[in-house]
């Protein structure tokens, strides 16, 4: 039921009769809706809405990075998935790092960290045939006129650009792009794209093989990128291919919990949830120390067993099946101390991989949307370049930032991340749905590494525990367990709105509390839509922490 003491936000749900459009920039959401009113299907919107992030979020998605689809068909109750990855270039070993003199890390900027192929591209190709409705063409209208003429720079591009001037200073066409005058583009100001417009038009009249992966854009991205020493080459672009794959579930309180599986973090998502099922959640109340101290104790306990285990399932066999177990959540339920936090550094994994290597906490941020059209075709998807402004790198003659996703592949080959060519990394990306009795409930998900297990952790509780609408879900204080930006140590950043005695008290507790502003960027940008089977409304929210909007019609 409701919550009529729910907390009160900045604005309302949206409701809407046919059909709903979720994402961090109101231009992206405006193009959804336009392709759902034309009689295009939830995926035509959400292509449609993805093309123009890539215009209008250049710091987070792009035509050079990875994306992650969840599907819904209407009367099927089936969950389908997508995973449009990339995997490592064939000339992307150890040895090649070794090389160049980086024999511990990849680096993380620059084009020696563009070593894995873009998957978004082929992975819209593989959705619209399937499910598409309108015109492969039509979908990138808005893209390419906005990326021709200009765009608005919103606050989040104002302020990611601002953070980044040293890397994209280093890049002629990076510092071109988006460093006009010498200075970072304001709010409101206009950011030009003409070479990105050419590669959508390509990609527009010639579909995703030829208009990307077979002909002239990959012929550019590889010969700007090899200049810098990247090991991408044509072949990997021709060679690649989106594929469908089984996503993984869990029962929670009479709803299924549909994430990603390996190479993503789903399972973590799915952990946390099982484990929480254990408690009385709505007991502790919104809010609260309880509340609080139990959401990032169960963080810790499954990041422990993600980094022991997460990258491509294809070259480790992950024990998936024990870890998103009821019975192993109940064992692990157990570590947990309601009144005194354990140390993230030392909480050990339930399941061991075997070699001893360091671990690495993952960075990186992203956009997540959703749709869901008039007939009931239900989409949730993500899509990533992985660090803000990916690589850095704009390779000239394309207007495309390529991803550094796989820079986060270790060097050590005792390591169950290990590069290997042609090898998926460990991905963070994971969109959500949650289904009712077969049926879909709610498309959701959100930017923001490590936090995006976290802020499902957080919706599914307000929603399926406290009552609240999907604009309170997504509004209420969060927090973050792990490590923020620039950050060495592991903190529970906790939203200012978060009541003072709840933060002193979870201090007593052991908690690394870390306060940040009343709405923080580094939480990240939620978006969600619920399906109210019994007023017959979709009800859409987008977060107030990014440049979004929830339309519909």
């Amino acid at each position: 039921m409701p919550n009529p003491n729910g907390p009160r936000t900045g604005r309302p749900p949206t409701y809407a009769p046919n059909g709903v459009v979720s994402s961090p920039h109101h231009l992206a959401s405006s193009a959804g809706l336009r392709a759902l009113r034309e009689g295009g299907s939830a995926v035509d919107a959400a292509i449609a809405t993805n093309a123009v992030l890539c215009v209008a979020y250049p710091h987070m998605a792009g035509l050079g990075g990875d994306g992650f689809w969840l599907i819904h068909e209407p009367g099927s109750g089936d969950v389908t998935a997508l995973n449009a990855s990339g995997p490592a270039a064939r000339a992307a070993t150890r040895d090649f790092y070794g090389e160049k003199g980086h024999e511990e890390e990849i680096p993380g900027r620059g084009p020696l960290a563009a070593l894995t192929v873009p998957g978004a591209v082929d992975g819209w190709r593989e959705a619209h045939e399937r499910h598409g409705r309108l015109p492969w063409e039509s979908l990138f209208t808005e893209a390419i006129e906005y990326a021709r003429d200009g765009v608005p720079v919103g606050r989040s591009l104002t302020e990611w650009t601002a953070q980044d001037v040293p890397v994209l200073s280093e890049y002629p066409a990076s510092a071109s792009t988006f460093l006009p005058n010498g200075r970072p583009l304001r709010d409101g100001e206009r950011l030009v794209q003409p070479d990105l417009a050419e590669s959508f038009s390509r990609l527009a009249r010639k579909g995703a093989r030829e208009g990307f992966y077979e002909g002239e854009t990959a012929e550019l991205l590889c010969r700007a990128l090899s200049e810098g020493g990247s090991p991408l080459a044509p072949e990997d672009f021709r060679e690649f291919r989106a594929e469908w794959v089984e996503p993984i579930s869990t029962d929670y309180r009479g709803y299924t919990a549909y994430e990603f599986p390996p190479n993503t973090q789903g399972f973590a998502a799915l952990q946390i949830l099982n484990v929480l099922e254990g408690y009385d959640v709505a007991a502790w109340g919104d809010g609260t120390a309880d509340y609080y101290h139990h959401m990032a104790e169960a963080v810790k306990l499954a990041f422990a067993d993600r980094d022991e285990w997460l990258t491509d399932p294809s070259h480790v066999d992950i024990p998936l099946e024990r870890l998103i177990s009821k019975e192993y959540a109940s064992e692990r339920r157990g570590l947990i101390d309601p009144e005194r936090a354990m140390v993230m550094e030392k909480v050990e994994p339930g399941i061991r991989f075997g070699g001893e290597s360091e671990r690495r906490s993952p960075e990186g941020d992203t956009c997540y949307f959703c749709a869901v059209d008039r007939d009931g075709l239900v989409v949730s998807v993500i899509q990533s370049i992985y660090h803000d402004f990916g690589t850095g790198v704009v390779a000239e003659g394309t207007g495309i930032i390529p991803q550094n996703r796989g820079s986060f592949f270790a060097l050590d080959p005792a390591h169950p991340n290990c590069l290997e060519p042609g090898k998926r990394t460990f991905h963070t990306l994971i969109p959500a749905m949650l289904l009712k009795d077969g049926s879909p409930y709610l498309t959701y998900g959100t930017m923001g590494g490590e936090g995006q297990p976290q802020t499902h952790a957080a919706l599914v509780t307000r929603l399926v525990d406290f009552g609240y609408d999907v604009q309170q879900a997504i509004e209420a204080p969060r927090w973050l367990m792990g490590r923020t930006w620039g950050v060495t140590s592991q903190d529970l950043s906790l939203e200012g709105r978060i009541a003072d005695g709840v933060m002193r008290e979870l201090e007593l507790r052991g908690q690394p509390v870390k306060p940040l502003e009343d709405y923080n960027d580094n939480v990240g940008h939620a978006q969600a839509i619920r399906i109210n089977r019994d007023s017959g409304f979709l009800e859409g929210g987008a977060d107030p922490r990014g440049d979004g909007a929830a339309l519909g019609y």
